[in-house]
């Protein structure tokens, strides 16, 4: 999951924002940091999420 998708789970925060949480030191550690940007593991940001309630706004399903 990069950067964006994050975005659309939070409920299209801003990139500045997404940055602020995504740099968090109890955010999940990027799985890579591809020239593109960093990407995670999609279960351990939903995983984040829940555990601070924050809301699941993106219903789609999780990539595997």
């Amino acid at each position: 999951m990069g950067a964006h998708e994050i975005r659309e789970r939070l409920g299209g925060v801003s990139r500045q924002r997404a940055y602020q949480i995504t740099s968090r030191p109890d955010f999940p550690p990027p799985v890579a940091n591809l020239a593109q940007g960093k990407i995670w593991h999609a279960k351990d940001v939903e995983a984040w999420m829940i555990a601070h309630d924050r809301p699941l706004t993106d219903t789609r399903p999780l990539p595997r």
